[in-house]
């Protein structure tokens, strides 16, 4: 639960779903929201996957898939498994074998499509494998590969469509005593997506894993997910996120703790508020926060910087953020800390000096985590 004494209005209580493992990610319960996302190199590219996978994973990624189409994927899958610094989830598309061969080659999940995955007697295989190696599985279900009985059935992709496909086969799951799983209801339309993760909500508590497949490019994919996905998480569903953005998978990564950062659900990095600019700028607000947002990527510790042109709302801001810098005076500034006003600062001096400021907050936070850990064991 995300709750706020001060601010009940910003409290998000989250649906209860049963625990899950993903290797050494818990997923569901009162675990936090996992963000996923996918590799887009040639699995069989041993090398260039364990790279990118190693970029998503400092960027903040706490789990990735990799796609396993064929034998030659699969075979790369234990060097990959090996190497990758978070655990990883073997994308099954039509052929079950693969699901074992992952299983088997150290992948933390499986995740398999009803619609393509074939007869239970199949399925009952990538369980037993599953099984004997300590995976979960994700059932996912996707809105352009219902099988064809249900298509029969609804006439086309829909809410009820979407949740039966995935009901029936968490029942097979069920029914072979296997319990490790989570569920996913993507489709490319996004109304589509919501209604069916809100039937889905309500008729399980299996953890559910979010995402608007297909959404497009960095732009359009980003708003397209994070009205969709906000929406559901805002109502408190979803315990796993991937955003399917057509665009490097750091961004993904990078949208999805922006929006689980932006609803409370998550705090990592350094959260900028800024105001759009105007005429009243003491400084070019624009430029100095893409140079700060650079500049500050590297910090995985959570603090809120507020960089506002004008006195309007400067201080406003600086009151709710960590650490603030508000523009009005002459080629200068005032600082904020805590809140309060603390220091002027030059335009000229104002981004390394920020960024001295955050990096030593940063610093201050990780050695009191760090002491805490001490005093716990």
């Amino acid at each position: 639960m995300s709750h706020n004494p001060i601010r009940p209005w910003r409290d998000i209580t989250r649906r209860k779903s049963r625990q899950i493992r993903v290797g050494d990610v818990l997923i569901g319960g009162d675990a936090p929201i996992a963000v996923q996302t996918m590799t887009n190199t040639p699995t069989e590219d041993a090398a260039a996957t364990i790279a990118q996978i190693q970029r998503a994973a400092e960027a903040g990624a706490d789990i990735v898939r990799v796609s396993c189409p064929t034998e030659e994927a699969t075979a790369a899958m234990p060097e990959i498994c090996r190497a990758s610094p978070v655990p990883i989830v073997a994308d099954i598309h039509f052929h079950y074998k693969r699901g074992i061969e992952a299983a088997d080659a150290g992948a933390a999940c499986l995740r398999i499509n009803p619609g393509n995955i074939g007869s239970e007697a199949r399925v009952k295989e990538v369980v037993a494998a599953a099984r004997a190696n300590g995976c979960s599985i994700r059932i996912g279900v996707n809105g352009g590969s219902l099988e064809r009985h249900l298509l029969e059935k609804y006439g086309e992709p829909c809410p009820d469509a979407m949740v039966e496909s995935a009901l029936d086969h968490a029942r097979i799951l069920d029914d072979f005593g296997f319990h490790d799983y989570k569920i996913s209801v993507k489709a490319s339309d996004m109304f589509l997506t919501v209604a069916a993760y809100q039937q889905l909500a309500e008729a399980t508590d299996a953890p559910l894993h979010l995402g608007i497949t297909e959404a497009g490019g960095l732009r359009t994919g980003t708003v397209k997910s994070s009205i969709g996905m906000g929406a559901l998480l805002w109502a408190g569903i979803g315990d796993t996120i991937r955003v399917s953005l057509s665009a490097d998978p750091v961004e993904e990564v990078k949208v999805g703790f922006e929006m689980l950062k932006s609803l409370g659900l998550r705090t990592r990095g350094v959260n900028i508020v800024a105001c759009p600019s105007c005429a009243r700028q003491g400084f070019d607000v624009i430029k100095t926060v893409e140079i700060l947002e650079q500049r500050l990527s590297h910090i995985h510790e959570p603090i809120s910087l507020s960089i506002i042109g004008c006195v309007v709302n400067g201080p406003g801001e600086a009151a709710l953020t960590d650490l603030g810098f508000t523009g009005g005076g002459k080629e200068s500034g005032k600082m904020f800390v805590a809140g309060r006003p603390d220091h002027n600062v030059s335009n000229d001096d104002m981004i390394e000096h920020i960024v001295d400021l955050v990096e030593q907050k940063a610093e201050r936070l990780r050695a009191e985590r760090e002491e805490a850990e001490v005093a716990a064991e």
